[in-house]
């Protein structure tokens, strides 16, 4: 009977997994993950110079207090990274930039207006930039990119490529430890681009299960896992923001600190990173 009651009211949920295209502008494909991603963006930018006019000496409530609290969190996980106030000042407007557009990127994505709800030749216009993989992978190289040229900028680029051979250079077991950490490096990309794409994607396919399953309540149906997909966008944004920052500052820690070695400089890179994150959320 409540089988039959589901048939009933359900309707065939509709999951699109790969970006679809709508328009091609001088030979461009633009897909609507692309298409959504360029309107997020400039509602991101307009809401952000909005608040930064908005602020005072004074803290005020709402939205400016919201990305004030943001600021200054992102700051302070820089200065407690990189022991250093004046370069978590230097890279903060950065991170903070990151970390902001993926967090409204996602809570964007979650909008009705986004999927079915508008179409162009029976596909929708619109679709989350965050749950395209093209568009994770995107922010997962720039940043990458972005860390090393701020590593090379402190450290210097011999002393940066130094960092992935620990030992004699003379020993070819160094050579090669180094070039899996080079190596190591690069997957770092895939992985920051996979997780935030498989957790919204995912969270984007429940909320559309859940929908459909409710028929005309659809929306009430689906509430709780859209709520629950605000504090995981959230989530997902601080932990993007955090392995980058973690990245540069094992870079940098580890250019300032050759001259210096200690039993940890011969740690790998990414056993030093999870010990930085342990410190940080301590």
């Amino acid at each position: 009977m409540l089988s039959n009651l589901l048939t009933k009211f359900a309707i065939d949920p509709v999951i699109h997994i790969t970006p679809l295209k709508v328009l091609t502008i001088g030979g461009l494909d633009i897909t609507n993950s692309m298409l959504y991603g360029v309107i997020c963006s400039l509602i991101i930018l307009v809401l952000l110079v909005t608040v930064a006019r908005r602020m005072t000496v004074f803290p005020k409530g709402g939205i400016t207090q919201f990305v004030e609290v943001g600021t200054d969190f992102i700051t302070d996980t820089l200065k407690s990274a990189l022991e250093s106030e004046e370069k978590a000042v230097k890279y903060a407007p950065y991170f903070i930039a990151i970390f902001f557009f993926i967090l409204f990127s996602n809570w964007l994505g979650l909008l009705p207006i986004v999927g079915e709800a508008f179409t162009a030749h029976g596909e929708p216009l619109t679709r989350p930039f965050t749950a395209d993989l093209n568009g994770t992978l995107a922010a997962a190289i720039i940043t990458w990119l972005l860390v090393q040229y701020f590593a090379i900028r402190e450290s210097g680029f011999l002393k940066h490529m130094r960092h992935y051979f620990n030992g004699s250079l003379k020993n070819p077991l160094t050579l090669l430890l180094g070039i899996f950490e080079m190596f190591s490096d690069l997957t770092r990309i895939a992985s920051l681009a996979l997780r935030l794409f498989l957790n919204v994607a995912i969270g984007e396919i429940i909320i559309t299960v859940f929908s459909a399953l409710g028929g005309v309540a659809g929306p009430i149906t689906a509430l709780p896992f859209t709520i629950l997909e605000l504090l995981v966008g959230a989530l997902q944004a601080y932990i993007f923001v955090m392995l980058s920052i973690m990245y540069l500052a094992v870079a940098v820690k580890h250019g300032a600190h050759e001259e210096h070695e200690t039993p940890e400089d011969h740690l790998t890179i990414d056993e030093v990173v999870n010990a930085e994150v342990n410190n940080v959320s301590n």
